[in-house]
């Protein structure tokens, strides 16, 4: 890392040699082919998409300041913060919000199809 490296608009650590990724703006796939781009750390470009969709990011989400101020992308950033700037950890796929079939958004939710319902429990 040197004082030179590029500065992620997310969490604003420096992005290492290698550590950053191409993040368009307004999505390939909703217009923004040829649009404005931003190089963030892989980690933040991951949860970014990990937790909005192409249609979200396109209409509500494309810019920096819209990206920061969503309240999971913000407790995020508070989080990796901490974490110097060659961080790496893997964010599980498809966590994109509690409006999926099955999800609730309590932490059990993910429990909640595997209890049959024909089985009574004794009191």
């Amino acid at each position: 890392m040197s004082d030179s490296d590029p500065i992620c608009p997310l969490c604003d650590r420096p992005i290492p040699d290698g550590g950053g990724s191409l993040h368009h703006l307004i999505p390939k796939l909703k217009g923004g082919k040829g649009g404005p781009t931003v190089l963030l750390h892989q980690i933040c470009h991951k949860e970014v998409h990990a937790t909005l969709t192409e249609a979200e990011l396109a209409r509500d989400f494309s810019t920096v300041a819209a990206l920061r101020a969503h309240p999971r992308l913000a407790n995020f950033l508070n989080w990796v913060r901490k974490r110097p700037p060659g961080f790496r950890s893997k964010v599980p796929g498809k966590r994109r919000g509690v409006d999926q079939p099955g999800r609730t958004g309590s932490p059990n939710a993910s429990f909640a199809g595997l209890v049959s319902p024909a089985i009574s429990i004794p009191r």
